[in-house]
């Protein structure tokens, strides 16, 4: 598990000013131990990074993350590793930000999958007033390396998804991916940080159109007094080697001064998912 790490204290021997990535390790997807960490060191993520997306890619181990603390400068970069704990940094990060005119420019909760041939990357952005979280995708060809100058924004000049509902609020965010029955289902947060976030979902034939399965959230935050009564968000849907898929998701009930992370698992029939009761 990859997963964002908030800054230290300075006293701490593992102070890291900005934000960082941690990495966790499981054998039955509810114990786990930390066994690594990804900090900064590049120009670019020097102020922090977080929000990483992995994927097995030709044995290796790539990571999608965000630079943090750039306003509308913040972008997605690139990482790799052999054995998932040591990784080697892409020289040209950050490897993608938008610059169509519906939006401001910033590229974060970076989500990469391989869908008909080509690798698409979902991103969250905000319009030019830096005011609404929206949702935009880039792809690139099957042999890239994922370096700057791979990707092409094929949002159409418009984002791909944009709050509509009442629960959504002002944010479309933490976009994550899964195929099933050659149709892409996205598992996404609306809603702002303890607004209270809430996890949608949509569907895609093609990658870029997506319609909503439904009006109200797959998963909602928890009642008052539960530990997600502020928020069930920024989602991760994982599928597992014996094809079962689990739902991983933060929550609090603190308003943010507390963050846990957990999972549910999700069912499918007829490739429509859902949560059992």
């Amino acid at each position: 598990m990859y997963y964002s790490t908030p800054p230290q204290r300075q006293s701490n021997a593992d102070f890291q000013p900005g934000w960082g990535i941690g990495i966790a390790q499981s054998d039955n997807l509810v114990d786990w131990k930390v066994i690594g960490k990804i900090r900064s060191s590049q120009e670019c993520d020097k102020k922090g990074l977080c929000a990483p997306c992995a994927r097995v890619i030709n044995g290796k181990v790539h990571l999608f993350y965000q630079t943090y603390g750039n306003g509308k400068d913040d972008a997605i970069c690139h990482a790799v590793s052999p054995d998932g704990i040591h990784f080697e940094k892409d020289p040209s990060n950050p490897v993608f930000r938008p610059s169509e005119s519906w939006n401001c420019g910033r590229a974060i909760d970076a989500e990469v999958t391989f869908f008909k041939g080509k690798y698409y990357l979902y991103y969250a952005t905000r319009d030019p007033e830096f005011k609404i979280q929206l949702q935009g995708v880039a792809v690139a060809d099957a042999g890239t390396d994922f370096s700057k100058g791979q990707w092409t924004d094929v949002s159409s000049g418009k984002p791909i998804l944009k709050p509509e509902f009442p629960w959504e609020g002002e944010c479309i965010e933490a976009a994550s991916v899964i195929e099933k029955g050659n149709r892409l289902y996205m598992f996404y947060a609306g809603g702002y940080n303890n607004y209270p976030q809430q996890i949608g979902i949509a569907v895609s034939n093609d990658g870029v159109e997506w319609k909503r399965l439904q009006d109200e959230p797959f998963l909602h935050n928890g009642n008052p007094g539960e530990w997600n009564s502020s928020e069930s968000g920024h989602p991760h849907i994982f599928e597992a080697p014996d094809g079962r898929t689990y739902l991983f998701y933060q929550g609090n009930n603190d308003k943010g001064k507390t963050w846990y992370i957990s999972n549910v698992e999700v069912f499918w029939k007829d490739n429509i998912p859902y949560l059992k009761k």
